[in-house]
């Protein structure tokens, strides 16, 4: 017989996380304030797409930024040039943000004030998407250069993402990029997942995702 225990720390973590976005999310249904969970890897676009969709919406909606990274201020100063109320949040080197993070960052952004916040998560495809934040709706951006190929290798993160906006399509003279490939693996994982063809750079694209957004938001805050 064992003398030793055996605790499942990793399951109790989650468990506890899952318990605490249910309750903020139930938080954010009676205040009618759209929280979207925004997920990528580094250099995939997050904050050009995000500029770009504010640039979209501004007029429609009471929006705010909550950008999440281990250091510094680069993001949260990009957005704030949009006109939208940006905080960052530190992660302190941690790579993900969980249910109790994301209830600090909307405490202290004030969300009663909006009706869309989005949370820019930390930049990596694994982390993340491991952990419910409470979220509305979660997005993901895959950029061309990161290939078609992202689906098999990451799987979880396009499981639980409702959106999945492929970026930088203006890039695929120069990328191997199969577009019916990547729709394929995304839609085997993630029969319901809706997909956005974009280029932030030049904004094509971007009208039918804000299209998408504007009719959850209002559906949520009703």
């Amino acid at each position: 017989m064992n003398d030793y225990k055996v605790i499942e720390i990793k399951k109790s973590v989650y468990e506890n996380n899952d318990r605490e976005a249910d309750r903020l999310r139930e938080e954010l249904k009676e205040r009618k304030t759209f929280l979207l969970n925004l997920m990528s890897s580094p250099g995939s676009g997050k904050t050009t797409t995000l500029k770009a969709t504010i640039a979209e919406l501004k007029d429609e909606f009471k929006i705010g930024v909550m950008e999440a990274d281990i250091d510094s201020d680069v993001d949260a100063k990009a957005i704030s040039e949009t006109g939208a109320k940006a905080i960052q949040l530190h992660t302190g080197g941690m790579c993900h943000l969980d249910a109790g993070m994301t209830r600090q960052g909307l405490d202290n952004i004030e969300a009663n004030e909006f009706d869309f916040i989005v949370l820019e998560n930390v930049g990596n495809l694994v982390c993340p998407a491991e952990f419910d934040t409470g979220a509305s709706k979660n997005a993901m951006i895959l950029s061309v250069p990161e290939g078609d190929d992202k689906p098999l290798k990451y799987p979880l993160m396009f499981t639980i993402c409702d959106v999945v906006l492929i970026n930088k399509i203006d890039t695929k003279s120069v990328f191997d990029f199969d577009d019916e490939a990547v729709v394929e693996r995304i839609k085997k994982l993630n029969p319901k997942a809706e997909i956005f063809f974009i280029s932030a750079k030049n904004k094509t694209g971007i009208e039918p995702w804000c299209d998408w957004l504007r009719k959850e938001i209002k559906e949520w805050n009703k």
